[in-house]
């Protein structure tokens, strides 16, 4: 059962250890044969950084979270925040690797953060900064890209060989999944469908363009028009007007989706409305990549059938081949808010089989230098660092001179 532990964490200093060195391109199916031991998922968006230990079921173990740093400073502030939840799990846990969601771009080698426009990011190397501060391997990736492998692995997207996931918060982020890994391009950064342009000459887009696909089909587009037809003093926006006490800036997408659930008929509309844009989006994306599945995240999903369902009627309206082709499913995400810290743990134990066999084969090639006379033995050289000392040899460290034996056994299968 998940604990949950929610606190602001203040700073508490240097981080302990530090790293071997891993590395790891991407996923594959042998997820299966990865060590059954815990992980740490993180998951870093524009107002918090939630992290959590989660064991090889998807299990989550302990959960806490806390603010995240405000965008204007450095990004080793960011950094310090993830040290500090991580090592405050490990206090706890036995953590064997760390997996970081982040809100942004990041590169096909998953090392660096190309770009966050919630953070000040750009082009960091933040695997290698908290690997530097961290004794277990880091893996780092896209917070859609996690959130789709934990539904692949333990959500509404089991037994599908090719999804793509759809999230819907403040914009539209997305992922897809074929034959058991992700498909994130040949520069990291696939799945941004929310800038496809479905408007030409719509409504401007933060990300310079105009009529992108988020501008019509996320949650800033739903508050958007819901406090434009309250500004206008709409007959049809007289409940929500009420509801917030005529503070138009107080209109937010949960608000519209409580009073559609109470059947306030605008906020059905503006709900139907996105729906609509929402599976034109999909049609397209059915044209392009024929996924079987399509799942649906992020926190406007919440509106359950009163988005989903008009997204399923559009999408069956505008697909490509309407009647002489199979259509994908389109099913709601099941894992919540946590889909990206558990997808990003999950990821993190792939690197930590890594990062054992290496050190698997480290230690066996140590134990064949010792046999064969190139190399002292680890009793003799801490013998032989004993009698330099003038100690006695019984009181040096047996571990010394033997390369963290401790990481072959837990779980590792190959």
């Amino acid at each position: 059962m998940s604990t949950y532990r929610d606190f602001t964490l203040t700073h508490r200093g240097s981080a302990r250890g530090t790293v071997l060195r891993t590395i790891g391109t991407r996923e594959r199916r042998s997820h299966l044969t990865a060590p059954r031991v815990p992980t740490v998922g993180i998951d870093i968006g524009g107002t918090k950084v939630m992290a959590g230990v989660v064991d090889a079921d998807g299990i989550i173990l302990e959960k806490i979270r806390t603010e995240t740093p405000d965008k204007s400073k450095s990004p080793k502030v960011v950094e310090d925040t993830i040290v500090e939840l991580v090592l405050d799990l490990s206090d706890r846990h036995d953590v064997h690797a760390v997996g970081i969601g982040a809100a942004g771009w990041v590169d096909a080698d998953r090392s660096r953060v190309l770009f966050a426009p919630h953070l000040a990011w750009r082009d960091e190397p933040l695997r290698d900064a908290l690997q530097s501060r961290l004794a277990v391997p880091v893996m780092v990736d896209n917070d859609a890209n996690t959130a789709a492998w934990a539904e692949w692995r333990f959500g509404a997207g089991r037994g599908e060989d090719h999804l793509v996931m759809i999230t819907l918060g403040t914009g539209i982020g997305g992922a897809i999944l074929e034959g058991g890994q992700v498909k994130r391009g040949r520069f990291g950064v696939a799945g941004e469908f929310g800038h496809m342009q479905v408007v030409p000459g719509g409504h401007r887009c933060p990300c310079g363009n105009r009529g992108c696909w988020e501008q019509y089909s996320s949650g800033n587009a739903l508050v958007r028009e819901a406090r434009e037809l309250a500004a206008a003093d709409s007959p049809v926006a007289h409940e929500i007007i009420a509801r917030v006490g005529g503070n138009v800036s107080e209109i937010t997408g949960p608000l519209i989706t409580e009073l559609a659930r109470e059947g306030d008929a605008m906020c059905v509309e503006l709900l139907d409305d996105i729906g609509q844009w929402l599976g034109v989006g999909i049609a397209n994306l059915a044209a392009a990549l024929d996924p079987s599945c399509f799942v649906i995240g992020g926190g406007v999903s919440a509106a359950d059938d009163l988005l989903i369902g008009p997204a399923r009627d559009a999408f069956r309206r505008h697909l490509t081949g309407r009647g002489y082709r199979p259509e994908a499913r389109i099913a709601k995400a099941q894992l919540g808010p946590e889909a990206g810290m558990v997808g990003a743990a999950d990821l993190a134990r792939l690197v930590a089989r890594r990062f054992r066999r290496a050190t698997r084969r480290r230690v066996e090639r140590y134990e064949r230098y010792a046999q064969w006379g190139l190399i002292d033995s680890p009793a003799t050289a801490n013998r032989k660092a004993a009698d330099a000392k003038g100690a006695d040899p019984k009181a040096a460290d047996p571990t010394t001179a033997d390369p963290t034996t401790a990481d072959l056994t837990d779980g590792d299968t190959q």
